[in-house]
């Protein structure tokens, strides 16, 4: 991953399956390349109205592309045993060897909580997601050796067992993170990071601690994978860009965190709220192809390599067509 690439971010809250295939699929054809797909079981509001199985939709873009792909981002401690998740990982790669990754997440209780248990604090949920990395890392590196494995750990237990279906080399596993300490955890245990847009001088804090986790275990960080996953709006007008980003992705303007909140309905209520200045810092929402344009290269001159794009409206069609032919070309690694 050291070319810069440009990816689609395909929203599964916002479209149906067929859709997003066919999106991702278009983007593709107008010079994007990879797609990162949600892994959401809910909406963040209803307005949005959808949320397809992740692995489903993978496999479907894996059959009309020929990027990469990978969950943005799954969690791997609730929903799924993290035996489900390698397995999930290892079959997408079986399928189409060299294009897929595995994004992984300490998780939301949007998503996690609908299959009810105790919902633990961030502390908790970050133990979990290591724990159940070291579960997927034992399972890939036995099943590649021929060999059966077992876990017996804090959280995860898992009798011997392998990956009968297992690609020639294993997936990355790539950590979704926004803090220092996860980043650095991230440098010495995963393959690659990925982060949501910040304040540059905040990301620049994440590479360096996770750069710092890379060394400490031997491995080079300037050819890890850095990854982010951007919003923003645009739309032929600045009001109607600004009206999309208000109807779709409220949560886009919500400044606290929002990892216990547990439904789409209690969003709603919460995006009542929101006002246009919330979006401040937060996302770039402009009719101008080429304000999108700079603030994009700003984040490949801190070093990421893959960039994936979210406009939040509903007219992605005309989005990728004018991405394509206005920005895409003029970005610089």
């Amino acid at each position: 991953m050291s070319d810069l690439t440009i990816g689609y971010a395909a929203m599964l809250e916002q479209f149906d399956p067929q859709e997003v295939v066919g999106y991702t699929a278009l983007a593709e054809q107008h010079g994007f390349s990879g797609c990162m797909a949600a892994d959401h079981f809910q909406p963040w509001v209803p307005q949005q109205g959808n949320a397809s199985f992740v692995w489903s939709v993978l496999a479907a873009v894996g059959e009309r592309t020929a990027g990469d792909m990978g969950p943005g981002v799954t969690c791997p401690s609730f929903r799924f045993h993290p035996a489900i998740v390698a397995q999930a990982a290892a079959t997408q790669e079986a399928m189409y060897p060299g294009r897929s990754w595995l994004g992984l997440g300490t998780g939301e209780a949007l998503n996690e909580h609908i299959v009810p248990q105790y919902w633990p604090e961030a502390g908790e949920r970050s133990l979990r997601m290591w724990e159940a990395i070291e579960v997927i890392n034992k399972l890939f590196t036995a099943s590649l050796e021929g060999k059966d494995v077992k876990h017996d750990g804090k959280y995860f237990k898992m009798e011997s067992t392998r990956l009968w279906t297992m690609p020639e080399q294993a997936p990355p596993i790539l950590v979704a993170t926004a803090g220092p300490i996860n980043a650095k955890k991230t440098g010495k245990f995963a393959d690659g990071i990925i982060t949501v847009g910040a304040p540059l001088e905040k990301i620049d804090g994440l590479f360096a601690r996770f750069a710092e986790g890379a060394r400490e275990a031997g491995k080079d960080p300037d050819t890890m994978p850095k990854v982010l996953q951007l919003h923003m709006s645009w739309a032929a007008t600045d009001e109607e860009a600004l009206q999309n980003a208000l109807t779709e992705w409220p949560n886009g303007g919500m400044k606290f965190g929002k990892a216990d909140i547990r439904s789409p309905h209690d969003f709603a209520a919460m995006a009542a709220l929101v006002r246009p200045e919330d979006y401040e810092g937060r996302m770039i929402i402009d009719s101008d192809p080429d304000v999108h344009r700079a603030y994009i290269q700003k984040f490949v001159d801190l070093g990421f390599d893959r960039i994936y794009l979210h406009n939040v409206g509903r007219n992605q069609k005309e989005w990728i067509e004018v991405f394509g032919r206005e920005v895409l070309p003029k970005l610089k690694r």
